[in-house]
Parts: structure tokens; C-alpha cells; sequence
């Protein structure tokens, strides 16, 4: 075999090599991400929380403890009946405790056992305040509580599919503090064996951790059994509102959206009040100047002199330099000018005035006669 030839078969060889490894590259490659996020996977799963001891009684504590829940967080826990199957109504709301979670999200802290209004079964129920809906729930046994078998579903059932959203803006009303409004969007889901025929949501507006005041509104439709369907409810705060606010919708007591809310300050109601300090001090002003103006006495000018006053009236009086300058030309003024001041010639001094006696004739040849 020639050099030439054997340098060609080697080139073929390497690109079916190189060949061969981008289609292996390529088959693996939608593995691989799932590969590097297999490590973390427990990391990035739902928030856990665990009870120190499975049963207590009335009067002690149990400590509580948690993890994978949202750094900074703060949370609630609470002791409730019934599996919480009515919501927060079967909870023991007065002795529920408040914890805020580590930079790494995790919590520890004891909680007060105290009898439930509702029959166990009974969960340690632990939940998000702000931000992003989450929760977990413990079971845990209440010595000496009774237990009652829980409620048979019966009805819809509607469970949340898709997470919610806030449609909507505000306008220059709620500039100048209109109440702000939004409309509450969110695809349930209906699990039960009979469709659900205009459900009636309760809808709660929160504003930062205080709870949540709930008002009904009923959506106009009908979620058949085992779909879908999307959801849109009204939600509307107090005029002037503003700051973080948690929207929340329920449906037969359980929890199923929330949604956080920061509501813009109004500032058109700031500028309102400003020019109002500015322009109201200015108009009582200008309205007492003006009644002062008019109250206080009139004082009569004091009276002057006849050739002062004709002085004053500009041009048209004879002033000073007008009177000499009529003297000097030798004029009059009404007849009486003259006789009272007659004539002069200024450029003369008294001693090289010209005699009256002084002939103006020229001389003559003959002597005096």
C-alpha cells in the first residue's frame, strides 16, 4: 500500500471516530442535566416540618422542627382537628406560635399543646405568612381529646391546578386614591363525581401579617367532574390602600391560592394635600390684605402752594430757568413782568456798563464849542 493510500485510510478512520462521538455526545446529552440535579433534588422538594414527640397533652409543649422551607420566612403553626379539613376553623388560633426561618431554611421551636374546636385526628399544621403559598402537615395526637371519624366528602371537590395571577393595572383614580382592584385568576381542578355549578370562593385580602379578611365571591360557571376549568374572581382593597398585601381564595374552608400584592402609594393624594397647605395660606393672605386695604382710613393730602403746585404739573409750569430765560428776551408775563423787573444785560458788571452820557457820534475836526 502506497503513503498516499495509508494516509487516506487513516483520515476516514478518525472521522468515523469524531463522527461516532457526537452521536454518543448527542444521545447523552438529555441525561445529563438530570444527572447534575439528582444530587440537589431533596434540596429544591416541597418544605418538611416534624414534631419531637407523636403525642401530648394539654398544657405541655412539643417542639417543632423544619426544613427546605424559604430563607428569612415566617410561618405559623398551629394545632388543628379534623385533619384541618375546615380550614384554620378547626385550629386552636389563640395558642398557634409565629417562627422565622434561618438563612438555610430551617426552623426549630416549641409549641403550647392545646385542645383543638374540632375531634382528632389532629396535624401540627405549618405555614407560609408572605410570599409564595407553603405548608405541611404532621400528624400528632392530643392525650385525652376524642376522636371522631372524619366528614364524608360528598359534592365537588376542587383542587388547584395551575398557580394564580393578578391581572389588571390601576388608572390616574387610583393615583389619587381610588380603591385599587384586580381580578384574581387561577385554573382549579374538579376530583369529586359531580360537577360544581357556580362555587362559591371566599376571597381574603391581607395587608403584611396581619390575617386575612375574607368576603364571599361566587364565580358564574360550571366545572364538570373530572376537569377543568379556569377561574377569575374580583378582588378589591380599601380606598387610599397601599403597601404588600396577600391575596387568598378558599373553597369549602381549604386553602387554595395566594397570591402576594404590592400596591403602589397613591402620590396624587400627597400633591393634593401639599398644594392644599400652599395655596389656602396664600388666598387668606391676598383676603386680608385685601379687607385691610379697604377698612383703614383715607388721609387728605396736605395742601400747597399755588406756584408750587403749577411747578409740579411738569411741562406746562413756568420753571425757574423758563421764567429768567422770558426776563432775560425781555418779555412779559400777563403785563407785569416788566414792570416789576425790568430789563437787564447780564454780561455786564455794574462798573463796565457804558454812561448814558457817553456820545456814540464819531469825533470831529472842530474843538468843543
Amino acid at each position: 500500500m502506497s503513503r498516499g493510500a495509508a494516509r487516506r485510510t487513516v483520515r476516514a478512520r478518525l472521522r468515523r471516530a469524531a463522527a461516532a462521538v457526537l452521536v454518543l455526545g448527542a444521545a447523552l446529552l438529555p441525561y445529563a442535566p438530570a444527572a447534575a440535579a439528582a444530587p440537589g433534588s431533596s434540596a429544591a422538594g416541597a418544605p418538611t416540618a416534624e414534631v419531637g414527640t407523636a403525642q401530648a397533652g394539654t398544657g405541655g409543649t412539643v417542639t417543632v422542627s423544619g426544613r427546605g422551607w424559604r430563607p428569612k420566612a415566617l410561618l405559623t403553626l398551629l394545632i388543628c382537628g379534623q385533619n384541618m379539613i375546615g380550614g384554620t376553623n378547626s385550629c386552636a388560633n389563640g395558642d398557634g406560635r409565629a417562627v422565622t426561618t434561618d438563612a438555610s431554611g430551617a426552623f426549630r421551636t416549641a409549641l403550647p399543646v392545646a385542645e383543638p374546636p374540632k375531634p382528632c385526628p389532629c396535624v401540627v399544621h405549618v405555614a407560609t405568612v408572605t410570599g409564595p403559598a407553603a405548608a405541611d402537615d404532621v400528624p400528632f395526637a392530643v392525650a385525652g381529646l376524642p376522636v371522631a371519624p372524619l366528614p364524608k366528602e360528598t359534592g365537588a371537590r376542587l383542587a388547584v391546578v395551575s398557580g394564580p395571577e393578578l391581572t389588571g393595572g390601576d388608572n390616574l383614580l387610583t393615583w389619587f386614591g381610588a380603591p385599587p382592584r384586580r381580578r384574581l385568576t387561577f385554573t382549579v381542578g374538579n376530583t369529586g363525581a359531580v360537577p360544581a355549578k357556580d362555587p362559591v370562593f371566599t376571597v381574603g385580602t391581607a395587608h403584611g401579617v396581619f390575617a386575612p379578611q375574607w368576603e364571599d365571591r361566587q364565580w358564574r360557571g360550571t366545572v364538570p367532574a373530572g376537569k377543568k376549568a379556569r377561574v377569575a374572581l374580583d378582588v378589591e382593597l380599601a380606598a387610599g390602600a397601599h403597601g404588600d398585601y396577600r391575596v387568598s381564595a378558599r373553597y369549602g374552608g381549604k386553602l387554595l391560592v395566594e397570591q402576594a400584592w404590592g400596591v403602589g402609594r397613591p402620590w396624587g393624594v400627597t400633591l393634593f394635600w401639599v398644594l392644599l397647605c400652599v395655596v389656602v395660606p396664600v388666598a387668606v393672605f391676598r383676603a386680608g390684605m385685601a379687607v385691610v386695604d379697604r377698612v383703614r382710613p383715607r388721609t387728605a393730602p396736605a395742601p400747597r402752594a399755588a406756584g408750587s403746585a403749577r411747578g409740579a404739573t411738569g411741562p406746562r409750569a413756568p420753571g425757574r430757568w423758563r421764567a429768567r430765560l422770558r426776563t432775560l428776551r425781555g418779555g412779559t408775563d400777563g403785563g407785569t413782568a416788566a414792570a416789576d423787573h425790568p430789563a437787564a444785560l447780564p454780561w455786564y458788571t455794574p462798573d463796565t456798563a457804558p454812561s448814558a452820557t457817553t456820545s456814540t457820534a464819531p469825533p470831529t475836526g472842530e474843538g468843543p464849542s
